[in-house]
């Protein structure tokens, strides 16, 4: 009988040794380490560093200091009027821009890449020149404001003029949010499901709105964040009346004029945790209805 030790490999002792070092495989994804770094740079310089030092300014009020400036009335009043008005915007922007987000990609006529043009216009309008523009439409001398004047609705230098302003800045982001979700909906479930007897009705609430959710949700959440932070097409048509008119990120620039550097960046610090508690809340409702959609 063959003795079976004789074909076994011999092992040099040198590797028998544990070792202390060993070469990384190379990573799947060439220059990674490098981009991770500049990512992680540019984030720091951009982003966290600044966040930072907004979050240490207010505190040379004390803790104190820092609560008497954000339960006080007229900031209590710009934070209600501010974040009130830009989530009933987004909620506003949702059904319009799905409906401009459809029309632009199911049907074809006359002037569809004018008006697909057209959306993106408060992108790249200043907001200082849409400001103006809009104060002009719906100031009571203008046209649409004399008109609702007769009514008795007061357009301009009110909240509704506020809430207009920050509809017709977050309505590019939903739309264009939407608009290559539905390029990319398979037309074959839609017939599928109308050849199974799928009303239209069926066929948009069962069929297509859940695999749009989530980039819909999305868009109304990026409408949401620059609604808050507006300024310039706001402080135009909202009239600046302190506990009436007057959005938050105004008080900021007043407090600022005031020298009060502290008390200004205790507001931003204010609205910086409620937009970033609102923006959890939007993402984790994405989240949930894209794995809702894959399940």
């Amino acid at each position: 009988m063959i003795d079976q030790a004789i074909f076994r490999p011999v092992v040099p002792a040198a590797a028998k040794r544990p070792r202390l070092w060993h070469w990384r495989e190379p990573s799947i994804l060439p220059g990674f380490p490098l981009g991770l770094g500049i990512t992680l740079l540019y984030l720091s310089l951009i982003v966290v560093i600044p966040l930072a030092a907004l979050a240490i300014r207010p505190w040379e009020l004390g803790l104190s200091g820092f609560w008497r400036v954000l339960t006080d009335e007229r900031v209590l009043r710009a934070f209600r009027l501010s974040f009130g008005l830009s989530i009933l915007a987004a909620l506003l922007n949702a059904p319009l821009g799905l409906l401009i987000a459809w029309s632009l990609t199911r049907y074809q006529f006359p002037g569809r890449r004018i008006l697909d043009a057209l959306v993106d216009l408060p992108f790249a309008l200043p907001t200082a020149v849409a400001g103006i523009a809009l104060t002009t439409i719906y100031a009571p001398n203008g046209p649409i404001g004399a008109l609702a004047a007769k009514f008795g609705i007061k357009t301009a230098y009110s909240p509704l003029g506020i809430f207009i302003a920050l509809v017709f800045i977050g309505l590019p982001f939903v739309v264009r949010a939407i608009q290559p979700v539905l390029q990319e909906v398979d037309r074959e479930v839609e017939e599928a499901a109308q050849t199974l007897g799928a009303s239209s009705f069926q066929k948009a609430f069962l069929v297509i709105l859940p695999a749009i959710a989530p980039a819909l949700l999305s868009g109304v959440s990026l409408a949401f964040a620059r609604a808050v932070g507006e300024y310039g097409s706001v402080v135009f048509i909202a009239g600046n009346m302190p506990f009436k008119t007057e959005i938050a990120p105004l008080l900021i620039v007043i407090k600022l004029e005031q020298y009060d550097y502290a008390g200004a960046a205790a507001v931003g610090v204010g609205m910086l945790l409620i937009s970033f508690a609102a923006l959890i809340v939007f993402n984790a409702a994405q989240i949930l209805l894209a794995r809702k959609g894959r399940a």
